[in-house]
């Protein structure tokens, strides 16, 4: 049975991302006009601050978080939802500024969360997802990482490490955000970890993922060594915080 999902608030983080913002936000404004679109910029040097500020005030369905240093996804992505859930949004969605997750798709992401999910990510291992563009290293790379994941943790999802995701506020309630530490592509297997142990509903629907033509991809070895790490520990001792297991 379809549920009704309530005011839907899409978070996009940002860092020295000028070039891609006005052309994603003018993507999803249109994609989806009921939703709001909130810009949590990491004190960019290169005037995406100041873009975010004019979308802004042209739209009062487009709101700027300044955070006054770079601290990574996560620390961005738990400060968004905060703010998201203080001002009553339902549903918080993961989106990146780059393109690569098309806004056009976000309703396949909703309607999954409207039959009854309380996670659904845009998966590009499932079958009918893709990726466009993109090196062979890095779908290697990729394919790789979610395979360490499923082996280290038992997590049945194929593409735990997406970034295009939608969460009920209510589940990340319950997950809590408090204990998160871990920052990077590792924040979302964090994440997809604390809602399946906690008995919740995750759904993988197919995207097409698409490499980024414009501005610098954010990833680096020190996001795939926290992730390595972090995923190992975690499939010996469990989550950090209090679903650590006790010996």
């Amino acid at each position: 049975m379809e549920q009704t999902l309530g005011r839907v608030l899409v978070v996009v983080p940002t860092y020295n991302e000028r070039e891609n913002l006005p052309l994603i936000a003018e993507r999803l404004r249109k994609a989806l006009p009921e939703a709001h679109l909130l810009i949590a910029d990491d004190n960019s040097p290169d005037g995406t601050p100041e873009i975010a500020d004019e979308l802004a005030a042209a739209d009062d369905h487009i709101h700027v978080l300044h955070r006054q240093e770079k601290q990574g996804l996560g620390a961005a992505y738990i400060d968004a939802f905060r703010w998201g859930m203080s001002e009553g949004f339902d549903v918080l969605v993961e989106m990146d500024a780059d393109g690569s997750h098309q806004p056009e798709e976000l309703t396949k992401l909703l309607d999954a969360l409207a039959e009854g999910a309380d996670l659904v990510i845009g998966s590009r291992w499932v079958p009918g997802g893709k990726v466009v563009n993109w090196p062979g290293h890095r779908e290697f790379l990729s394919r790789g990482a979610n395979v360490y994941v499923r082996l280290m943790l038992g997590l049945p999802v194929r593409d735990a490490t997406a970034g295009f995701r939608a969460y009920r506020a209510a589940a990340l309630e319950k997950i809590g955000l408090s204990d998160v530490e871990s920052q990077g592509y590792c924040f979302q297997v964090d994440l997809t970890l604390r809602t399946a142990r906690h008995g919740l509903r995750v759904v993988e629907v197919p995207i097409t993922f698409v490499e980024r033509t414009h501005g610098t991809s954010k990833m680096s070895g020190k996001v795939m060594y926290e992730a390595f790490w972090r995923v190992g520990i975690w499939g010996v001792t469990g989550l950090p915080g209090r679903l650590r297991r006790r010996h």
